[in-house]
């Protein structure tokens, strides 16, 4: 018979009593459909985001991460038991808005001996910002941070001088909704309007833009970019990744494509507060 690690289809070495703290697994080894999907996911991101840890240079201190959106902090607890722990070093930051979530991350922190993991309080549009967070970051990450929370993730890594920043976006509104504000127009004045007349249309045509105007400013900010889905499409709806990895090489012809992209669906007022110094 399986042992519970195999049963769950566990990494080597993982903590079966932490995914119990998490709450992923019951205290008997069970697990129900749903928590068996978002393990996938999180232990399928954990694999992307070794293999750029892996890429920072061994210093004083580091790696460094910043998890944006953390929420319970599934994915800081479960890279810190994989990666950071063995490794000795290093440091994990989550960031979250409800404090309730980051207070029951601190205590089991605390409880589990994970002295290199820190929870603030804040909204990601604050943490570049903020004291408690150092100058730089290697590694940047947001799993599912709502709407435009990955904007806020893209600039806190674009301000920290991260390395590499590992994003899965998640319910982009804010650029739907200024397609449907200026809907009646383009409908006038190009058929291309048609991909957005119809709401469910505005919704899927908002996210698809949103995500190829980030990976565009971040290609212009000097970051190679990779798309790529996270996990098979029978596991979530809201799945693809976004790999960028500094190299230093700013690409005009991105910023000039973006301000043509943002030009051509009446999105230009966007430019200045999402996508500053192109």
């Amino acid at each position: 018979m399986k042992d519970v690690a195999q049963q769950l289809e566990l990494k080597p070495g993982q903590s079966v009593e932490l995914l119990k703290e998490l709450h992923i697994v019951t205290r008997d080894g069970r697990i129900n459909q749903d928590s068996r999907r978002k393990l996938k996911q999180v232990n399928h991101l954990v694999q992307f985001i070794e293999k750029v840890l892996q890429q920072v240079p061994v210093e004083e201190g580091g790696p460094t991460l910043a998890d944006h959106g953390a929420g319970k902090s599934y994915l800081g607890f479960v890279l810190y038991d994989l990666f950071f722990k063995p490794l000795g070093r290093g440091h994990i930051y989550g960031i979250e808005t409800r404090p309730e979530l980051v207070q029951k991350s601190r205590e089991l922190a605390r409880v589990l001996g994970f002295d290199r993991m820190s929870f603030l309080n804040i909204a990601a549009a604050d943490a570049a910002t903020d004291a408690a967070l150092p100058d730089r970051i290697d590694v940047v990450t947001a799993l599912h941070a709502c709407d435009t929370a990955t904007d806020d993730a893209i600039a806190f890594g674009l301000r920290k001088h991260a390395r590499h920043m590992v994003l899965v976006p998640c319910c982009q509104a804010e650029v739907a909704a200024c397609l449907r504000q200026s809907k009646a127009l383009s409908l006038a004045r190009t058929p291309l309007a048609e991909l957005w007349r119809h709401p469910l249309h505005t919704r899927e045509m908002g996210s698809q833009l949103t995500n190829v105007l980030r990976c565009l400013y971040l290609e212009a900010m000097g970051y190679q970019v990779t798309v790529t889905e996270l996990v098979g499409w029978e596991h979530s709806l809201k799945n693809e990744l976004i790999l960028a990895s500094h190299t230093g090489q700013r690409r005009r012809a991105s910023a000039e494509r973006l301000r043509a992209i943002l030009a051509e669906f009446g999105l230009s007022s966007l430019e200045s507060p999402r996508f500053p110094g192109l």
